[in-house]
């Protein structure tokens, strides 16, 4: 394959492609670095993958890995603190992107694997046995760590916001 179709496959895809680093990092600058890295290994590998059909999945496994690899070199440099976070506003000033917002962070405090695994099921539209394979475990984890993730999801006191959480948590992961 030749610079041409790459650059057309990217093209194509970018939208899509940045969705998918956007939800497994919260930030859009770490999002455009984790999709330049991810696009720049997938074109150094480009001439040695076979099956282009599966490059989507090539590219996003990949992004995955070095997502999971950045967060493990972060973890290492971070260091307690003895300051709370500000609590969350009443239900009426939380609308649109503020409503997003702790949603994000209510999923940066899942483990790694569980949260790239609800980004993968719900922003991807992934079905358990890709999720499996993208991650290279087997279905039933996969299972039972998005129901572990959920119900942490929904046991989270910044979601509830005070309202009963089946409710809050249906506003937010619809």
């Amino acid at each position: 394959m030749s610079e041409a179709e790459f650059t057309a496959y990217v093209q194509e895809r970018r939208a899509s492609l940045y969705a998918t680093a956007y939800h497994l990092t919260g930030d859009r600058f770490e999002a455009e670095d984790l999709l330049q890295s991810a696009l720049f290994s997938t074109y150094k590998a480009w001439d040695r993958i076979s099956d282009k059909a599966a490059v989507g999945g090539y590219l996003r496994r990949t992004m995955t890995n070095l997502h999971i690899s950045a967060w493990r070199r972060r973890k290492l440099n971070e260091y307690p603190t003895e300051e709370l976070p500000e609590t969350a506003g009443d239900t009426d000033a939380m609308r649109g992107t503020e409503l997003r917002a702790v949603l994000w962070q209510a999923l940066a405090r899942l483990p790694e694997l569980q949260r790239t695994m609800l980004v993968l099921r719900y922003y991807e539209g992934r079905t358990d046995p890709e999720i499996a394979e993208i991650l290279d475990i087997s279905v039933g984890t996969v299972k039972s760590s998005i129901w572990r993730s959920l119900r942490r999801l929904r046991e989270d006191e910044v979601l509830s916001f005070g309202r009963d959480e089946e409710e809050s948590f249906g506003e937010l992961v619809a």
